[in-house]
């Protein structure tokens, strides 16, 4: 482990198009970017991206874009000159070959891994959010000079860009090879914590910005080191991964968790609570949840930024990019990102069994598996997944926890079930090869099963990704070591509701075919209390309903809804169940979980 080096900048070239950010007003959390197209056409079309790849919702990011102005040879272009298409896209009427400049502010207040921010404590931002496309020039070197701040000399920078030539502390000129590989870079900057390892001879970096002084880097940076060289001689045995260097980009707030994952780097957002913190042995829930992101994010460095649908050969920023494979690429990788964890030591296995025992329980309480397949799922992202609302679990699926759960299904079909043993990574790696860690289709994953296995699973693939039929689960986990049991679910779990209780009981989702939904329960349903035959009781919490109700198998709900005071009939349901797992035969199961698997 060493501190961070500046990388040796590169021989000078001239970019055909130059990005130049610097800050215009901190207080105001505005960016200055100016843009120098060096040949322009006569008519030179300019957008921003609507989305980011990795996050399948239109986000509009030019809605944050002001004061766009243009000139060539000190001369400004008029107003007639600078033609607004849409509201994402400008045409420029200019002399052509002539260097064009182009000068403009973007407000940048969200703390998200998606989009940009700049404040008093750190600066960062995704190139989708400030970098305009030059249409017709996205295959051109691009080039990004970020200026440092005058007001904040403690400032560092960090991106996965390759430097051409920088201060010590990151701030200068970097190059992209295109359009594509500026804005996958995304940038960070600040007075961050910073530390670096190699992985498997690969040297990586983690910067941390809004650590507390209880934050332990070095075993951020030990753990997270065994993560990247399981994932690396996972996809590549004793070989080097498809990139030089990584950049971790974590941001640290009292509220928060998320990632974005991008070719050699990933932006990412915690609880800052969730660190691991000096002198405490002990690994925190949170502290684990934390490293299963990283895990994740880290396997999308193959699955999903190289290994990819075939509809992102190119991405198109001005639409949507749909396709129905994220049941793979996302739930696949919500598998391998838990299992990483169990194979390189920091999960034993009873706390692998305890996440995946969590992914199988709110895949069975989503009555929306039953109405939508995982690959429609995947498609419906940009209206369903990213769009949610409180019918959410009752209209659709996630392609993250289902998702996950048909890779196990597949992961023990192909260990038990097949005329060679094999299991689900030698199937990756087949389909790594035979798409050259390029573009895919759900026929090229049929293939690689077939060519690891020595059958075809096209049955499971129509079943478990295209149906809406319960998955092989209990039979499949028995057969490796695991005794599977049922429990009494938990009272919300058993109504058929999910709510909060800060202040006060409010209903949150009312799940389908429940007794709250037989009941007449909404969304939005303050739950007061209930009457029994001599009185009536204020509710506080939901747990409360088991304290007040007498032993009838009927009682009287009294809801406030819209100012007005209702009274429901609510019918106790039977006691509904959820999973728990077990370990049966533990020889079994390492053949499984095994580290050395």
């Amino acid at each position: 482990m060493t501190a961070s080096k500046s990388a040796t900048p590169s021989s000078s070239t001239n970019s055909a198009i130059h990005y130049r950010v610097e800050i215009a007003d901190l207080q105001a959390h505005l960016f200055k970017v100016t843009l120098t197209v060096a040949k322009p056409e006569a008519l030179q079309k300019v957008s921003l991206p609507v989305w980011i790849p990795g996050s399948y919702l239109v986000r509009e990011f030019a809605g944050h874009l002001q004061g766009l102005k243009a000139k060539q040879s000190s001369r400004a272009l008029t107003t007639s000159q600078v033609e607004q298409l849409d509201k994402c896209s400008w045409l420029l009427h200019c002399a052509p070959a002539r260097p064009l400049v182009l000068v403009y502010e973007v407000y940048a207040n969200d703390h998200s891994v998606r989009t940009a921010i700049l404040g008093d404590a750190r600066g960062f931002f995704n190139g989708t959010s400030l970098c305009l496309r030059v249409e017709g020039q996205e295959h051109s070197v691009h080039e990004l000079e970020i200026m440092a701040p005058k007001a904040k000399s403690d400032w560092s920078l960090a991106t996965g860009l390759a430097p051409h030539k920088i201060s010590k502390n990151g701030f200068g000129r970097y190059r992209a090879a295109d359009y594509d590989e500026l804005v996958d870079s995304p940038v960070e900057m600040g007075a961050f914590w910073s530390g670096s390892f190699k992985a498997c001879g690969v040297p990586h970096r983690f910067v941390v910005a809004g650590a507390a002084p209880s934050f332990d880097g070095a075993q951020l940076l030990l753990d997270v080191q065994k993560i990247c060289e399981t994932q690396i001689r996972f996809w590549h045995g004793a070989k080097k991964p498809p990139f030089k260097h990584y950049v971790f980009m974590l941001n640290a707030v009292d509220d928060g968790y998320g990632g974005l994952e991008h070719r050699n780097s990933t932006a990412l957002i915690c609880n800052r609570r969730d660190l691991p913190r000096l002198g405490e042995k002990k690994v925190s829930e949170g502290y684990t949840t934390l490293r299963g992101l990283i895990s994740h994010e880290y396997f999308h460095t193959w699955n999903v930024k190289r290994l990819r649908p075939a509809e992102f050969t190119r991405y198109d920023y001005t639409r949507e990019n749909y396709t129905q494979l994220l049941w793979f690429f996302e739930g696949f990788t919500s598998y391998y990102d838990d299992l990483m964890l169990r194979r390189c030591g920091l999960l034993d296995n009873a706390g692998y069994l305890k996440l995946l025992n969590k992914t199988i329980n709110q895949v069975m309480q989503s009555p929306g598996r039953l109405v939508q397949s995982v690959a429609e799922a995947s498609f419906d992202a940009w209206v369903k997944y990213y769009r949610q609302d409180d019918n959410t679990p009752n209209a659709t699926i996630s392609y993250y926890t289902k998702g996950a759960l048909i890779a196990l299904c597949f992961d023990l079909s192909l260990r038990s079930a097949t005329e060679k043993s094999t299991t689900l990574d030698e199937v990756m790696r087949t389909l790594w090869a035979r798409c050259q860690g390029g573009p895919m289709t759900e026929d090229d994953f049929a293939a690689a099963l077939l060519s690891a296995s020595g059958r075809s699973f096209d049955a499971e693939l129509a079943s478990w990704v295209h149906g809406k039929t319960e998955l092989p689960l209990k039979e499949l986990l028995e057969r490796h070591g695991l005794a599977v049991s049922e429990e009494p679910a938990q009272l919300a779990q058993r109504l058929g509701l999910r709510v909060t209780e800060s202040p006060g009981v409010v209903v949150k989702t009312v799940l389908r075919g429940g007794a709250a939904e037989r009941a007449g329960f909404a969304p939005g349903d303050e739950w007061l209390g209930i009457e029994s035959a001599k009185t009536g009781w204020r509710m506080n919490k939901l747990d409360d309903l088991l304290l007040y109700a007498d032993t009838k198998n009927k009682l009287q709900a009294l809801v406030a809804r819209d100012k007005r005071l209702l009274r429901l009939t609510l019918a106790m349901p039977a006691a509904a169940t959820t999973w728990r797992l077990a370990i049966k035969d533990s020889s079994l199961l390492n053949q499984w979980l095994s580290p050395a698997a």
